[in-house]
């Protein structure tokens, strides 16, 4: 006698989940972060104490499970005697999954690199770790120092002053402006270059130290780098890097896309639809009542729910992002709410919109939004990566536009002479081209109705992308006219 089919489907599904998470978990622990250099303080190898290696190990466990909860950093200290002292600090960007991943890895081969030392310190591509049996916390260390250079030259001697001089503005930022220790940013070199900078200290030392140590490595470039194109250094509490490409985004491919973004969410896409195929059968199988959605599973419970395919970005992670909406990270304020700069997990530059409790622009703005930019894609629209809906908070999460607004351009009187007449003309026709896509050829034919210089952002090159649609409105398939009861717009 046959299994009936419902049966042969769950053994299937079954298999293909078991045999799928095995091979993402095989994927995962492949991907190592990349080792940069160590330091073994002491030069010869010592016999540690019983005492000493039992509080290490301590330590180097306490670290590797810390760095999934904390803010990308920590530090302290185990035992009464035989004392070990322990920090790890993640990439400024890096935090959560990343950072636990990268310091677990340093964790657990350090003494691979520092055998039977009282002291190491380890650096990765997104991590650095210290120990040792001295306090060295909130110490400034310029020695020794690692260095990395590119293959490019530098041949005109004002992009080198222009890359030293931004280089400053990056330590000052971290240092002054934002006093988070850390600071990336990109600038453009002409309509056809950008150049990328980050810096970053160890979060134990004050603003002082930080400034005093990332000066002292930026000191160093004169001396071997002032002709190359592409050049890191780095100390045990600081490193500066300057590139010509977004190097403190996660590695991509050929076309821009995270290689190992997209291996996971293709895996992650076949996992989620055959689980969906198996929560099918299962309550097919349990007779529930007809109609039940699946896709329930996936709503986050609040005061108003969706009817979008716009992904939900968890509000923890949005607060990890922001800073949990430091002042630091704010990029302005309009009639919504304010906006803040995050970076996403993965590396990506997010800016993210949230309705103030006393906007003038609520709800109905807000899902207007949702379902108008989630609809929509156009190279002159601004990308909307995702909503958020949790503990009352109300947040849209874009595409982060680094040459901010056109209205910032046209009325800075520096920034207003960038705007050549070829320029000009390039952004006019970006706007056009937007426009008519948002009435003739989009999905659904909408109007912006506040289509002003303060909602027309500038990417990296300058291309113009119309963002707020909280105004829009669409029109019916047909409709070419219609009349509004309410002024609308600036």
């Amino acid at each position: 006698m046959h299994a009936p089919w419902f049966l042969t489907v769950r053994s299937m599904c079954f298999g293909f989940l078991l045999c799928l998470s095995f091979s993402c978990l095989s994927y995962t622990q492949a991907q190592t972060p990349i080792y940069q250099g160590s330091y073994c303080q002491n030069s010869t190898q010592e016999s540690l104490t019983t005492a000493y290696q039992t509080n290490l190990e301590r330590i180097l466990s306490w670290m590797s499970s810390d760095a999934a909860t904390s803010k990308g950093y920590n530090y302290t200290s185990i035992g009464n005697s035989s004392t070990v002292y322990g920090l790890y600090n993640c990439r400024g960007n890096v935090v959560g999954y990343f950072c636990q991943f990268c310091v677990s890895n340093a964790a657990r081969e350090v003494r691979q690199h520092c055998p039977n030392r009282v002291s190491a310190t380890v650096m990765y591509d997104f991590c650095i770790l210290r120990y040792s049996n001295e306090n060295f916390f909130g110490k400034i260390l310029t020695y020794p120092t690692w260095h990395a250079v590119g293959t490019k030259n530098i041949y005109n001697k004002e992009e080198t002053k222009k890359g030293e001089d931004f280089m400053r503005g990056l330590i000052r930022k971290a240092t002054v402006e934002t006093n988070k220790l850390y600071y990336m940013d990109g600038f453009n070199l002409s309509f056809t270059q950008e150049r990328y900078g980050f810096v970053q200290c160890s979060r134990d030392l004050t603003n002082g130290g930080c400034r005093e140590c990332l000066e002292a490595m930026l000191a160093e470039v004169p001396k071997f780098y002032e002709q190359k194109l592409g050049w890191s250094i780095w100390s045990g509490t600081c490193m500066i890097k300057y590139d010509d490409y977004m190097f403190y985004l996660p590695e991509t491919d050929k076309d821009g896309v995270n290689k190992r973004s997209k291996i996971l969410i293709i895996s992650f896409s076949v996992m989620g639809s055959i689980t969906l195929l198996c929560l099918g059968v299962y309550f097919f199988w349990n007779r529930r009542r007809d109609g039940i959605r699946l896709s329930s599973f996936h709503k986050i419970q609040t005061e108003e729910t969706l009817n979008t395919d716009l992904p939900i970005i968890p509000l923890i992670t949005v607060l990890q992002s922001t800073d949990n909406f430091s002042e630091a990270s704010k990029l302005g304020e309009g009639g919504f709410g304010s906006v803040y700069k995050g970076i996403l997990p993965d590396g990506r530059q997010i800016a993210v919109k949230r309705l103030s409790k006393f906007s003038g622009q609520g709800s109905e703005e807000f899902n207007n939004e949702v379902m108008s930019i989630a609809k929509l894609q156009h190279r002159n629209l601004v990308r909307l990566f995702g909503c958020c809906l949790e503990e009352n908070e109300k947040i849209l999460v874009y595409e982060y536009m680094p040459n901010a607004s056109l209205y910032f351009h046209l009325f800075d009187d520096e920034k207003r002479k960038q705007l050549d007449w070829k320029l000009r003309l390039r952004i006019i026709n970006g706007i056009a081209r937007g426009l008519l896509y948002l009435h003739e050829d989009s999905r659904l034919r909408v109007i912006h109705r506040d289509l002003k210089a303060s909602n027309v952002l500038l990417d990296h090159d300058m291309n113009p992308k119309i963002s707020d649609f909280g105004l829009a409105r669409a029109f019916e398939i047909g409709q070419n006219q219609g009349n509004t009861k309410r002024v609308m717009g600036t």
